[in-house]
């Protein structure tokens, strides 16, 4: 890491001796100075650190990401696409900028069929898929991804989703942990027509920042103005189309369709993986749900990942299924399960639990 030069150093100084006599009209001065001699500042408990300034836009926090009142509302408002879109029948939900423009940019998802494809030289699965994507052409979908980390991960998993889907993808850097924020920049420079990307400096939760895994979800969602929204894990790598089934489940009158699914045990102590077909909840590993259900029944306060698909699956109203087809999809190491500290996943994940177990016995 390369090391502040003297003056920014001292800057620094002025603005921690600022900051304790709360002087905050000050404290922010210098911090602009700070950033506009290419450094940011970021208060810690030995007092600041100082990093270099990365090359893109960096909002606060998650919370100060700004919404549209067209898209921050969408849940509440209900379908705006009813009059040329007959998904609106099943409940999706749109907003009016999407009713006459059917040249959104916002690309439609998996609208693109190439009839050329349609020969003999398919098998039944692949006429299948592309029957599909011709049945979903009027739905749209966005991938949200959170990227918290392992930038490797990151390039693999949302190339993935470019090489085998035309669907966009959303994706919320927080904190640009180990560079990942800039790999993520540098990727969507790369694909401007696909890949919308936003920058907090606010650091994820389980990295000792504020940042909650729920107020990330919710506002990707927030952010999304498509029916569909398809949550998607870093570690998820798709190795074909996986996400045509899943928005044709939940096109076909799903509430939300997954690549696993799981049934509580005996005294729900336990869940086990279970499908195809409807299952009691999703796993968010690969998750494609419409947009207003999500918008209203997603746990916005959960701090962390784990169990939190569950109170979302048992928030959501109507079936969760898993399609029939199996889905070419694979998971590599998930970093936020095994590279976290053993203490806080085992806390924040039987924190989620208790409202599960809540949500159940209120069934």
């Amino acid at each position: 890491m390369s090391e502040a030069p003297r003056h920014v150093t001292e800057l620094a100084e002025r603005r921690v001796k600022a900051r304790a006599v709360r002087d905050y009209a000050a404290a922010d001065v210098l911090r602009q100075e700070i950033e506009q001699a290419g450094w940011q500042v970021r208060d810690s408990a030995d007092g600041y650190e100082l990093t270099v300034k990365p090359p893109f836009e960096q909002w606060p926090s998650v919370r100060s990401v700004p919404v549209s009142a067209m898209t921050e509302t969408e849940g509440e408002k209900g379908s705006g696409l009813d009059k040329i879109n007959p998904a609106a029948e099943l409940g999706f939900s749109g907003d009016p900028g999407q009713t006459g423009d059917p040249g959104d940019d916002m690309l439609h998802a998996q609208r693109t069929w190439d009839a050329g494809l349609a020969t003999n030289r398919l098998d039944i699965a692949g006429v299948d898929l592309e029957r599909q994507r011709v049945e979903i052409s009027g739905v749209t979908a966005s991938v949200g991804v959170i990227v918290d980390g392992w930038a490797d991960d990151m390039r693999r998993c949302l190339e993935s989703v470019l090489e085998h889907t035309s669907a966009p993808i959303l994706a919320l850097d927080l904190g640009n942990v180990h560079g990942a924020g800039e790999a993520l920049h540098q990727l969507a420079e790369r694909h401007p027509e696909r890949i919308t990307a936003w920058h907090v400096a606010e650091q994820p939760h389980w990295q000792g920042g504020t940042a909650g895994w729920g107020a990330a979800r919710t506002k990707l969602m927030q952010l999304d103005t498509a029916d569909v929204h398809v949550l998607m894990e870093t570690s998820t790598v798709l190795e074909g189309d996986a996400l045509t089934p899943l928005v044709k489940a939940v096109k076909d009158g799903a509430v939300a369709a997954g690549w696993k699914g799981v049934d509580p045990g005996e005294n729900d102590t336990e869940w086990n993986e279970s499908g195809p077909g409807r299952v009691r909840a999703l796993l968010g590993y690969l998750m494609a749900v419409r947009r207003g259900a999500a918008l209203r029944a997603f746990p916005e306060k959960v701090r962390y990942y784990r169990n939190a698909d569950l109170v979302l699956s048992l928030a959501l109203e109507g079936p969760l299924v898993v399609p029939d087809a199996r889905l070419p999809v694979r998971q590599e190491r998930h970093h936020g399960y095994h590279d976290v500290s053993p203490e806080y996943r085992d806390r924040e994940a039987r924190r989620n639990y208790e409202a599960v177990l809540r949500m159940l016995r209120s069934s």
